[in-house]
């Protein structure tokens, strides 16, 4: 949260049972908490991407290695990002092809397609990746190769499955496309674009509950409807804080805002439908939250790095 970064091989998180109460990634201030955790090889680069719809570009050997339990270094050594910018998405990026594109998601429900090629050419400052009306927030961004379905998930455990094709190709500073129809005070938390094969939707809450659901349960809709439940939301469980896609073969890490990470199999989470509040991930200590969850496909496990 204030703005730290580090890397870890992912090795160094090992396999507990669902339910499980994790290990320590980081040793935080008390003002200080872990926000965001992604999966990357050293050979990437890294699109970061700003609530405020600023993107830069890095390469993931140039973001400190670190043990498990080291604090890691100030992102603004790194970045020439504005101080009141946050960091909210990240893409991993071999190549900058031009057939694939870059799919985004805000705050208020907009989606915006841009092609990847236009971010070839980075500037150490900075490039405008959406432009933003003043109350919204740049949440989420994925990769698509412009055949896929998107799935945007809210906090009120809402979410919508609409194809990429209605969604016009833009420049980088257009504001974007209705994705997603709100309820009054709820608000877009994350996106999946499905790939092609037997995969389920991943949904955790922020009191450390989750569950798999199969993608079939989400029937492909217009863009700009109100969506279906993916979540009972209840006290007990909280908001929805995440939505992945996974294969049975991954694992998935959560980090909690006290540092804790706990990593585990996917086929151990429960396969249950829709409408139902899930099972406990995660046994969470008095006043600690889930903060986000990374997936760590199998054939990645050797190489890949945990970035928090």
């Amino acid at each position: 949260h204030n703005g730290f970064i580090k890397r870890s091989p992912v090795s160094s998180y090992r396999r507990q049972a669902r339910g499980g109460r994790g290990v320590t990634a980081a040793i935080t201030r008390d003002d200080d908490f872990i926000e965001h955790m992604f999966i990357a090889s050293t050979h990437q680069y890294m699109l970061i991407f700003m609530d405020s719809g600023r993107c830069y570009w890095l390469k993931v050997f140039e973001i400190p290695e670190a043990a498990r339990m080291a604090r890691g270094r100030s992102i603004a050594n790194l970045l020439e990002k504005k101080p009141e910018e946050n960091i909210n998405a990240f893409l991993n990026i071999q190549q900058f092809d031009e057939s694939r594109y870059v799919l985004m998601v805000t705050e208020s429900g907009l989606v915006k397609k841009t092609r990847l090629s236009e971010y070839s050419n980075p500037r150490r400052s900075g490039i405008m990746a959406i432009g933003l009306k003043s109350a919204d927030r740049l949440i989420d961004v994925k990769l698509t190769d412009g055949t896929q379905d998107a799935v945007v998930g809210t906090q009120d455990g809402l979410a919508i499955r609409f194809h990429e094709s209605q969604v016009r190709p833009m420049g980088r500073t257009a504001l974007g496309v209705r994705g997603i129809h709100l309820n009054k005070g709820d608000k877009v938390i994350g996106m999946v674009v499905l790939r092609h094969g037997k995969t389920t939707i991943l949904v955790a809450t922020e009191h450390g509950y989750g569950k798999r659901t199969p993608m079939q349960e989400y029937r492909a809709t217009g863009r700009a409807g109100k969506g279906v439940i993916t979540v009972r939301k209840t006290e007990k469980i909280g908001k929805m804080i995440a939505i992945k896609e996974t294969l049975e073969t991954d694992d998935i890490v959560m980090v909690t805002t006290k540092g804790i990470v706990i990593r585990q199999h996917v086929k151990d989470v429960n396969l249950l439908g829709r409408d139902t509040q899930g099972v406990r991930l995660i046994r969470l200590e008095e006043g600690d939250t889930v903060a986000d969850v990374a997936v760590v496909p199998a054939e990645e496990e050797e190489e890949a790095e945990v970035v928090s």
